[in-house]
């Protein structure tokens, strides 16, 4: 809004008056034009003006228009308020959070508050003393606990965080408001601290995702200390010696609840178990994994293979580097010699003991694998670990890699150890250890809209 505020004076003007605000547009005189049609203005001999003009722009005295015109960042609306703060001013509330009075949930709320304010955490910090991180822990954590009110949990339970419990509540954030309440009675029973809580967390979050790998079955997603004892379990079976792999298990074995996951963990340490979990095709136990998403970056040791594809036929089995290994500090991976492709897979026991000779083969799909093509099959790629220091075809119900000469288009695929005897074939480019499939995004139980907090 403009407004225009006009001073007259005494004076004689031979030309049209100025405006001096550099917001009005000047407009020149039309040139004259010979033309009998050219517009005549009427003429005005003797203009007098008592006053000269001149204009300036105020701002409007409208305040709902002057807040249209600014930008407002979006501020979440602050959390209730305790009663005993809500008459304080604000630097009643920054003396509060400064001295850090009363528990640390009843003041937690009057940090979204001061920001709804105007306070920056940067701010916050400077004349409270509280970082930012432990602002953001503050305010999350105390939301929390108040899903764990909602959630009916035991007082008893609840106040185990009255004093420090911040940080533990804070690291049950992701779970769901009934995850929320098992988690916190598990923590309060084995006096868990920061560490232990998110590595609990991290663990129910993470087990529907696991679904299909090794004893997975046999433990009880509703029982927070199945789901920590399936990841010590996890880890146990990466583990290549035999100590720290019967220690890991009697870790897995301890934090365990449930008799079936006990069960099924005692099995592993007593020796009765057969193996990684596959699939039985015809009576043959075939391992073939499907990898998880962050299976290998939380995998406790993982092995470095040199990739070839099937269409290279038998010459990029033989051309793949043979032994590879770390050097130096960092660990870093040197191999005998240069090769474009190498893929990282978790150590799995089928290649846990796998020194050298290991070469990886990467097929378009599933179809050279020697079992009932399902739908699967045409959809994936795979990758086939094979050891080439296993040339031999001694098994009848082991699987080998071979050159596929019965079609034109040639390249290689799996045979059976007994097809292989049929046809007289003594001699494979190696034994078939696992076949992979590829990580999957899949519904893995994500948190609906009204369990986050």
């Amino acid at each position: 809004m403009l407004s225009l505020s006009v001073n007259t004076a005494t004076a004689t003007a031979t030309k049209p008056p100025s405006l001096s605000s550099p917001f009005l547009t000047t407009h020149h005189p039309l040139p004259h034009s010979s033309s009998s049609s050219s517009f005549n203005p009427p003429s005005h001999k003797h203009l007098s003006l008592s006053k000269p003009i001149s204009a300036t722009i105020t701002p409007s005295s409208n305040p709902s228009q002057q807040q249209q015109q600014l930008y407002q960042p979006f501020r979440p609306p602050p959390s209730p308020i305790p009663p005993q703060f809500r008459s304080l001013d604000t630097n009643g509330r920054l003396e509060i959070l400064a001295n850090r009075l009363g528990l640390w949930f009843d003041y937690a709320p009057l940090i979204p508050s001061l920001t709804q304010q105007g306070f920056t955490p940067s701010t916050l910090e400077e004349i409270t003393g509280i970082s930012g991180v432990e602002q953001n822990c503050l305010v999350v954590a105390a939301k929390v606990r108040d899903s764990l009110i909602q959630s009916k949990l035991e007082p008893e339970t609840l106040s185990f965080f009255d004093l420090g419990g911040s940080q533990l509540l804070y690291e049950i954030r992701l779970l769901s408001a009934s995850q929320r309440a098992a988690a916190a009675r598990y923590i309060v029973d084995n006096k868990l601290d920061a560490r232990g809580s998110q590595d609990l967390a991290r663990a129910m979050k993470d087990f529907p995702r696991r679904k299909g790998d090794r004893g997975w079955s046999n433990f009880n997603y509703d029982l927070p200390g199945d789901c920590l004892g399936f990841v010590y379990y996890r880890q146990a079976l990466e583990l290549q010696n035999p100590e720290q792999r019967k220690l890991a298990l009697e870790k897995a074995f301890e934090t365990a609840i449930s008799e079936a996951a006990k069960k099924r963990i005692m099995e592993d340490m007593e020796g009765e178990d057969e193996g990684r979990q596959g699939v039985v095709v015809d009576g043959v136990k075939v391992p073939v994994v499907r990898m998880q998403l962050g299976e290998v970056a939380e995998a406790t040791s993982v092995v470095v293979l040199p990739v070839c594809r099937a269409e290279e036929k038998d010459k990029g089995v033989l051309d793949a580097p043979w032994e590879s290994g770390t050097q130096g500090e960092f660990g870093i991976v040197v191999a005998e010699k240069g090769w474009r492709r190498w893929v990282v897979l978790p150590c799995w026991e089928p290649v846990a003991g796998l020194k050298k000779g290991g070469v990886v083969v990467a097929f378009a799909d599933a179809r050279a694998l020697p079992w009932r093509v399902n739908r699967w099959y045409k959809e994936e790629a795979i990758l086939v670990v094979a050891d080439r220091g296993r040339k031999e075809v001694g098994a009848d119900d082991g699987f080998y890699l071979i050159s596929n000469n019965e079609e034109e288009d040639g390249g290689l695929k799996v045979e059976r150890g007994s097809a292989l005897k049929e046809k007289g074939v003594k001699e494979s480019l190696g034994t078939v250890l696992v076949v992979v499939r590829p990580p999957r995004e899949e519904n893995d139980n994500q948190l609906a809209d009204e369990d986050w907090e």
